[in-house]
């Protein structure tokens, strides 16, 4: 990973490799390590040069070895490194800074050339271990699996590794290891922390036929599961792929700088020309080459890039592309699917009106018995109800589903039916002594009848999901102007969930081309977020200036048809990306004029001699780790909603 560190520090430097970028190739830990031994073996030598004069006067000539000698252990590197460039046909900053140094050596001023240097160097170390330190808390993120499994053959139970698991193997994963590939629980039941991959911080229960998935640690039971997905193509070997992809990827402000940058190492060293002929100062000189190193100028963006990646995905959030950043921070409209993104996408029962002379238990008894063998969404909500009041249901005898119409059952020797008005109507069911259903309120209902006698009728509503109303307020305080909501539900239902919410534009009964046109329409006056479940929105979320993709977790086509995928369902997570989206823009905007008004203030004094080389090396040094400080605040973005989930 280290190595990758490198590359990408450097590719973000627009194949400009700074001093620091350029030195932290190689093994990361080892290769900083070895600059720190250097740097404090140099810095003893040339801080030795200093103390003989005082302590020992009568050994100046010692003082002016060790300060030789600590000058070529400091410098040796930063040479090395510009060598290197200029062997491949580069100019860039490392030559920049190689110069500075060369120049004081040139003028016999090794203490000032070592001092120089050990600040450069001591710059270098603290970047690479910065910026890698960030990228390795992706790394643990996305190398959370295994490398050896308990895989189950003939009732015998033996080590193998992972990636030897094919698709269908039977797997054992005891409390407190991770799962080692995604699957399904055969056997056993347990809690499941996910926050790895969808940044909830409270357990999921798992019981037989649920998910797990690669990465995610079992907490508390021993359970068997069925290899479904391996390697790459696992749940957190798609979030690696998205992580790494959006680290390589460059935002535009980063290609601006790319633009210009091959003229800038020519525009100094012409500046330093300058200087030397109009003020024959070499301390000038060499002060000029130091601070226009720009350092925190190249650095402001990718810095900030890798703390949003890393804040984001923490929070479940996963960014394909970092331009991405710059568009979330600039959308002023949204617009949401409703059926399992607004609301559970699950069907409770919201209304029990019995018949005259019938009683709620009994309707509810019924239609629970007779939907009992059916896995429509309607009689899981029946079935639901029944035991969290805890009226029993009896099995039928015997029972057939009519497709679109409802379901049929002989019970007690009678014929039971439950399902549309119109069909028990056809049955000739006798609809006397009950009040119609309100078409107002956007219930779906099902009428319930036992024999030719009318029981009465269940009303069920799709449920709002929790923190939708408070995310959608989030968003309209952030500043967004237009919330819109697009769903193929009918208008009343429609109508019912857009006013609880405080939705004042939607559009009810749309085909999947109809939500295509409706985006469309909405992008010609800003641009717009699309925000759905990934499974039947693909279309829309493909058709907006931002694709928001929810409870994307173990979803190929979410992840697929989406900008950003979240890898839950917490609607939370759309106005807390919009914040780190534009807190990055800002911040990178703050690096960026930091860089410029240390380069620019820098040079400036330099020419004019009031900035020595070695103050000019601290200030280098200073506006480095400010811009690093500065984006490492973008890491904890977020940390609120996450501990509020405990």
């Amino acid at each position: 990973m280290s190595v990758k560190v490198a590359e990408q520090l450097e590719e973000e430097c627009g194949g400009a490799p700074l001093c620091s970028c350029q030195i932290s190739e190689g093994p990361g830990h080892s290769r900083s390590m070895g600059r720190l031994r250097t740097a404090m073996v140099g810095g003893c030598l040339v801080l030795n040069s200093y103390l003989l004069p005082l302590l020992f006067p009568d050994q100046r000539v010692a003082a002016e070895l060790t300060a030789v000698a600590g000058a070529i252990v400091l410098t040796l590197p930063i040479l090395i490194t510009a060598f290197r460039d200029l062997i491949v046909g580069h100019v860039h900053m490392n030559e920049l800074v190689a110069l500075s140094i060369l120049a004081s050596m040139t003028g016999g001023n090794f203490r000032i050339a070592g001092t120089i240097a050990f600040f450069l160097l001591l710059t270098i170390i603290i970047e690479s271990r910065t910026a890698s330190g960030a990228r390795r808390s992706i790394e643990q993120l996305i190398k959370l699996t295994p490398s050896m499994a308990s895989l189950l053959e003939d009732g015998a139970e033996r080590e193998v590794a992972v990636a030897s698991l094919k698709v269908g193997d039977v797997i054992r994963v005891r409390p407190g290891d991770n799962f080692p590939v995604d699957g399904v629980i055969i056997r056993g039941e347990t809690a499941v922390d996910q926050s790895s991959i969808t940044g909830e911080s409270l357990p999921a229960d798992k019981e037989i036929d649920d998910d797990v998935f690669a990465g995610t640690q079992n907490l508390t039971g021993l359970v068997d599961m069925r290899v479904v997905k391996v390697g790459g193509e696992t749940t957190l070997g798609k979030v690696k792929k998205l992580i790494l992809a959006a680290e390589s990827s460059r935002t535009p402000i980063v290609r601006v700088i790319d633009r210009y940058a091959r003229y800038y190492t020519p525009t100094i060293l012409m500046i330093a020309g300058l200087t030397w002929w109009f003020t024959g100062a070499m301390d000038n000189v060499v002060a000029v080459l130091i601070v226009s190193c720009p350092c925190a100028l190249v650095l402001a963006s990718p810095t900030a890039t890798v703390a949003t990646i890393a804040a984001a995905a923490r929070l479940g959030i996963l960014i394909k592309n970092i331009a991405d950043i710059e568009l979330a921070a600039q959308i002023r409209a949204f617009v949401f699917d409703k059926t399992g993104t607004l609301t559970q996408g699950v069907l409770s029962v919201a209304r029990l009106a019995p018949a005259e002379g019938v009683e709620p238990a009994e309707l509810l008894r019924v239609a629970a018995a007779v939907e009992s063998a059916s896995k429509h969404p309607v009689a899981v909500a029946l079935k639901n109800l029944a035991e969290e009041v805890g009226v029993a249901t009896d099995k039928p005898e015997s029972a057939k589903e009519i497709h679109g119409k409802g379901v049929e059952a002989e019970m007690d020797g009678m014929k039971c039916r439950a399902g549309r008005e119109s069909w028990l109507k056809r049955c000739r069911v006798k609809f006397q002594g009950i009040e119609p259903p309100p078409s107002e309120e956007g219930m779906s209902v099902v009428h319930v009848s036992q024999g030719s006698k009318l029981l009465g009728w269940i009303g069920f509503r799709d449920t709002i999901r929790e923190g939708a109303k408070e995310a959608l307020n989030e968003l309209k305080d952030s500043g967004v102007k237009r919330l819109a909501m697009v769903t193929g539900d009918r208008e009343s239902v429609a109508s019912m969930v857009a006013g609880e919410l405080g939705i004042d534009e939607f559009e009810a009964e749309a085909l999947p081309d109809d939500k295509v046109k409706f985006v469309e329409r909405v992008q010609r006056v800003s641009p717009v977020a699309v925000v759905g479940d990934g499974v039947n929105d693909a279309p829309a979320l493909a058709s907006g200036t931002l694709g928001i993709a929810m409870g994307a977790i173990g979803s190929d086509i979410a992840i697929n048809s989406a900008s950003i995928a979240l890898m839950n369902n917490d609607l939370r997570r759309v106005p807390m990306l919009v914040k780190l989206a534009r807190k990055s823009r800002f911040i990178v905007f703050e690096n960026v004029v930091l860089g410029v008004l240390f380069v620019v203030g820098g040079v400036s004094l330099s020419v004019f001699g009031f900035l020595h080389p070695i103050v000019a090396a601290l200030l280098h040094t200073t506006s480095t780790l400010l811009v690093l400080f500065n984006s490492a605040r973008l890491v904890r973005t977020g940390e609120e909603l996450t501990l509020n989930e405990i």
